[in-house]
Formats: structure tokens, sequence, C-alpha cells
């Protein structure tokens, strides 16, 4: 009898389990479906104009179209991201408020001491959106012609060259700490408020060199007035196809993205993430977005919230030691 009753009970259990996971599916099934249902907006904590910004744009407009709500973009800068970063990691995790997350979101856990928040904890990944390869790049008056001939010019005159930025712990200063210690030269920091202000200067004459994501770079390239010596990347780029990589010129690890990605507050619905993430990988793939892009020279990443969350560790690992050699602080 009592052994009857037992399975009567086990089998009322697995009954009661099997039905609480398919209430569960249907509610999330049916969260997604009802999303989003009012505007959503993307926090980018850059400035207006610029080339995440605008990318954020462009791809707010497709999901805009594809969600019948409008989503917007809005501007929280500061405190290299971390006032955007934190605003969101704040916000009501609901799937309305996210973040334009990119190299400073990896950068910072190194560059400050302290955070108000933790981009592994806080905010959840949902999509990457692209990846962009950092160029070096020199005024073509000067006489280095590769990067060989760089770095032989700069191990025959160690301090005398110099190299600009947007300012400490940026990815383009960074790239440059990079460079030095894995090609051994002696090269000083010129930091600037903002890449374009710097790379207008390099162009003038007033830098030796620079790390530039290409979409910065590629106008000044184009038009002659500037000239690229390497792609820090493991394969040439399109948009560059007569430049080598630091690869070729014996430089394997020297790998630079000026990436973006969707974050959203930790606590989001799993449902809600998959229907932003699905919606994002649509319109990343449509022939007018993917039109847009290419003619800025952007390079389109795929990544969903698990290769996401991968990527971010590495980039985490990988820019802590940059950072500590570099002995860049900002607080």
């Amino acid at each position: 009898m009592l052994r009857k009753l037992r399975s009567v009970l086990s089998s009322r259990c697995a009954l009661a389990t099997a039905l609480a996971l398919s209430l569960s599916l249907s509610c999330g099934a049916a969260l997604a479906q009802a999303y989003p249902s009012r505007p959503v907006t993307i926090i980018v904590p850059y400035a207006a104009g610029g080339s995440l910004d605008v990318v954020t744009r462009v791809v707010a407009k497709s999901l805009t179209t594809r969600f019948g709500q409008t989503v917007l973009v809005e501007n929280k800068t500061g405190a290299g991201s971390n006032i955007g970063a934190a605003y969101v990691a704040k916000a009501p995790p609901d799937g309305y408020t996210l973040f334009l997350a990119s190299p400073a979101t990896a950068i910072n856990v190194s560059l400050y001491s302290t955070l108000n928040y933790d981009p592994e904890k806080d905010l959840i990944p949902v999509s990457l959106l692209t990846a962009v390869p950092s160029v070096l790049i020199v005024h073509p008056d000067l006489p280095y012609k590769t990067i060989a001939e760089l770095v032989a010019y700069a191990k025959q005159n160690p301090g005398k060259l110099n190299y600009g930025s947007g300012g400490a712990g940026t990815s383009e200063h960074l790239a440059a700490e990079m460079f030095k210690f894995m090609c051994g030269v002696d090269v000083t920091h010129i930091p600037y408020k903002g890449g374009a202000p710097a790379l207008n200067d390099l162009a003038g004459g007033q830098l030796s060199l620079m790390f530039s994501n290409r979409i910065g770079a590629l106008p000044f390239i184009r038009s002659g007035r500037l000239r690229a010596l390497g792609v820090a990347d493991s394969v040439r780029s399109p948009q560059l196809p007569d430049v080598p990589t630091f690869a070729e010129a014996g430089y394997p690890n020297l790998k630079v993205l000026v990436w973006s990605g969707i974050m959203a507050p930790a606590g989001t619905p799993a449902a809600i993430v998959g229907r932003l993430h699905g919606a994002i990988s649509e319109s990343m793939q449509a022939a007018d977005v993917k039109a847009t892009l290419d003619g800025m020279g952007v390079t389109i990443a795929t990544g969903g919230p698990a290769e996401f969350g991968e990527f971010l560790k590495r980039e985490i690992a990988l820019w802590r030691p940059i950072v500590k050699q570099s002995g860049a602080r900002v607080d």
C-alpha cells in the first residue's frame, strides 16, 4: 500500500513539474510575442555623431520597422562610458532600456579602481553588432612605409616618436601600448579629448603615429592624408586589401577590435533577450543595413548571448595586463 502511495505521489509530482515547465514556456513565449509594447531606448555612452552612435542609429531604425515600436537612441556620456553603463545596470530588467557596449566595457574593469556596476553581473549580453579592426596610421611624408621600418626607426630613436589617442584608457591608447610592448619600442603618448582631434593633428604632422578604428581612419587613408601601415587583425581588411596585417609582419597576437554589442540589465527575461537577439540578427542581415554599414567600413559581427558573453570575458582578460603595463589610471 505504501509503495503504491509513493508511486501515485511520484507520478503527481512529475505531472506537476511538467505542467509548471509547460506553463513557464508558454508564459515565456507569450512574453516574447507581446514585447515590445512601447518604445525601447538604447543608451549610447558616447556623444552623438561618433561612429558607434551612427551604427546604433542605423540598427535602431531597422528595429523600429521590425518591432512596430519606436527604438530610440539616447546619449549618456561621461566617465569613459561608465555613466551610461551604470544607468542601464540600474534600469528595470524589462527589455525597454538597453546599453551599447564597446571595448571600454571590458577595459574599464581594469582601468578604474572602483566601478558602481559590474559588467558581468549587472548587465547581460544580448547580441554582438560590429567588430572593426584598428589600423596603424602615419603621416604620408614620414620615412617609414612598413611596420618593420617603423619598428626599426623607433628602436633607433627611443622616445623620439609620439602617438595620439582619444584619451587615457581608450582602445586607441591601449592598442599603441600593446604595440610598444610586443614590438619593444619606446613611443610617447599624447592624449586628446577624443579621437577626431588626434586624427586631425596626425594628418597635420603634429604626431608620429596612431591606432584608429578603421571607420575613423578610412576617409583619411582614401584621401591620401594618412598612410596605413598595418591592420591589427589576423586577416586583411576588405576595405584596405593592400594593407598587411600585424600577423603578416610577425606579430600574430597584436589584434585590436573596436566592437559593439547590445546588453540589457541583469534579470531581463530570457524570452525577451531571445526576441531582441532575433530581431537584431535580422536587422544586421537586411540589405539596406549591410549596405550602409559596409559603406562606413563597418564589419558586422555575429553572436548571441552565449557567444557575446564568452567574447566579453576574453576581452576583459586581454586588456587587463595591457592596462597594468601602461600604468593608465583615470580615477
